[in-house]
């Protein structure tokens, strides 16, 4: 793997280096997998602050006139000493052409200059061999006489089974043919059937022949702006190993790409998720000019949805969600227009609904609990989708979202925190219809003043207390609330108990309104799970 752009600096001394921010542009090798097909080919990731690019090889020509198709006929003269000069793979009864799997260094084939690893064997001497066996073709290649022609085509997508490499044609180390198999070289680079007793003319290309050239090619493109990433299987739980797919906001896929380590496959994902993140509040920061200051996008992005079945089975299903004004919104798809807004999914009052983090399992080790808090480290769990919140809105209702790492985990906590800290002072209070005794009145939660009951017809207040003088309460879980208060003056605790029509959107406004009053008296409060992750990751 290589890196393009600026370089890291050096790791802060006692600072793990994979904690450094990740590259925006890099470059690497990676399988793409065909998980129809069961099948993976090599491919070439390149990314970019915008973009991920995926590139193919293939041969180019770089000189003379290219023929009308794009099969290359080149004639080799058989060599006393090495033959051909090059090894052949596969088979039809594998279900794959024969290849050239390599080429000896300033032998027959290398000298014409025409040919490369990964050519697919079409003819030999005029004999069509594309669906011929392994056994077949190399019987015909070594009694084809001194002069062979062979037609090849470039395969571009060569499965990955049959380990070609990718790099420049070189001398091989290993000049004994194994046994003829398909998935081992089968070497033409020995002497074969030749009746030259002379050193011939080596092979060599002809001045007015087309010259040509392996190089990587983009074969896809797929734009990161509200892109979204997954390592599972389309709507399950299950974890792909060491695989992940870029989706993009027009539907185009990277499709499965499949690296060599799980920490290469990390470090990939950190480096596409910061480009989109990046992207995203670009975006953001682009629709908040349009807006007015009260209805400013604080937070957006990619999460899954866990549903349940009707058989209690339960799957996935990607959304997007965004903290905007007074609102928490869930979309189906991102919106990128002004409309796309009242087509949220469901809508919720920030003040009315309550985030939960999933709490998961964290050792003693103090680097250890900021790699798995901040998605530099996998670690065993039972959840196979670690990094989870959960967001309890009105009438009992739970959405269960997860996300892929769990730095995105602290920002939506954090984003959460900061959207109903601004809603809550820029809404100032909320009133909610009641009873009590028999009596239909009206409770409000006030910013200022704590909480107060009042006759909803003559406005006569029948009760007031702080936020600080509310020690507890409890609730049957349908529609009633006992809230246990503490007098000033006697320091007795009074009772209250209230019936509420949706009770979850009472007690959800009570939380944010009592987190907000605290935050406010004291801002290191809101802040203080980012500042000691802030803290883990500068010591």
């Amino acid at each position: 793997m290589s890196a393009e752009g600026s370089q890291s600096l050096a790791a802060p001394r006692g600072r793990p280096s994979h904690l450094l921010v990740p590259a925006r542009t890099k470059t690497a090798l990676a399988l793409l997998y065909d998980e129809g097909l069961e099948n993976a080919y090599d491919v070439r990731l390149k990314l970019t602050k915008e973009v991920l690019t995926i590139q193919k090889q293939d041969v180019v020509c770089i000189g003379g006139a290219p023929p009308g198709a794009n099969h290359r006929t080149v004639t080799l003269r058989r060599q006393p000493v090495g033959g051909l000069g090059l090894s052949i793979k596969g088979g039809a009864e594998h279900g794959v052409p024969v290849v050239i799997s390599k080429i000896f260094k300033d032998q027959a084939a290398d000298q014409t200059e025409m040919l490369f690893i990964g050519d697919a064997v079409l003819q030999v001497n005029g004999i069509n061999v594309e669906n011929a066996t392994h056994e077949e073709v190399v019987h015909l290649l070594r009694n084809a006489g001194d002069d062979v022609t062979i037609t090849v085509e470039y395969l571009r997508e060569a499965p990955s089974f049959l380990k070609l490499p990718l790099g420049s044609p070189g001398p091989s180390s290993d000049h004994s043919s194994r046994a003829s198999s398909p998935l081992f070289d089968s070497g033409l680079h020995l002497n074969g059937h030749c009746s030259h007793t002379a050193p011939s003319s080596p092979s060599s290309p002809i001045a007015n022949e087309p010259k040509y050239e392996k190089r990587w090619l983009d074969t896809l493109s797929v734009p990161l702006s509200m892109a979204r990433i997954s390592r599972y299987k389309a709507g399950t739980e299950k974890l792909r190993s060491s695989a992940l797919e870029v989706l993009a906001l027009d539907g185009a896929s990277t499709g499965v790409l499949q690296f060599s380590t799980a920490q290469d496959c990390a470090d990939w994902l950190r480096s596409i998720s910061t480009n989109i993140s990046d992207l995203t509040l670009q975006h953001m920061k682009m629709a908040n000019k349009c807006c007015s200051p009260c209805d400013q996008v604080v937070h957006m992005g990619w999460v899954n949805e866990r549903l349940q079945g009707a058989d209690n089975s339960q799957n996935f299903r990607p959304k997007f969600l965004a903290l905007r004004g007074s609102s928490f919104y869930i979309f189906g798809a991102p919106p990128v227009s002004t409309l796309d807004w009242g087509r949220a999914e469901r809508a919720y009052n920030l003040c009315e609904v309550l985030f939960k983090v999933h709490k998961f399992w964290l050792s003693d080790n103090y680097w250890l609990q900021a790699n798995l808090y901040l998605g530099l480290q996998d670690f065993d769990c039972e959840d196979p989708r670690s990094y989870c919140f959960s967001v309890l809105a009105n009438h009992w209702k739970s959405h269960i979202f997860s996300v892929e790492l769990g730095s995105e985990l602290a920002v939506w906590e954090k984003a959460f925190q900061r959207a109903t800290f601004m809603e809550v002072q820029r809404t100032g209070s909320k009133t909610y219809l009641c009873s009590w005794q028999g009596e239909t009145l009206c409770f409000t939660v006030d910013f200022a003043l704590g909480f107060t009951c009042f006759d909803g017809k003559t406005k006569n207040v029948l009760w007031r207390f702080k936020f600080s003088q509310l020690k507890g309460s409890s609730d049957d879980g349908k529609t009633r609330v006992k809230l246990l208060f503490q007098n000033l003056d006697t320091k007795q605790i009074e009772t209250k108990e209230l019936e509420f029509q949706d009770l979850t959107a009472v007690l959800h406004c009570i939380h944010s309104f009592i987190a907000a009053k605290v935050a406010s008296l004291d801002p290191v409060f809101m802040d203080s799970q980012s500042m000691a992750r802030r803290y883990l990751c500068s010591s």
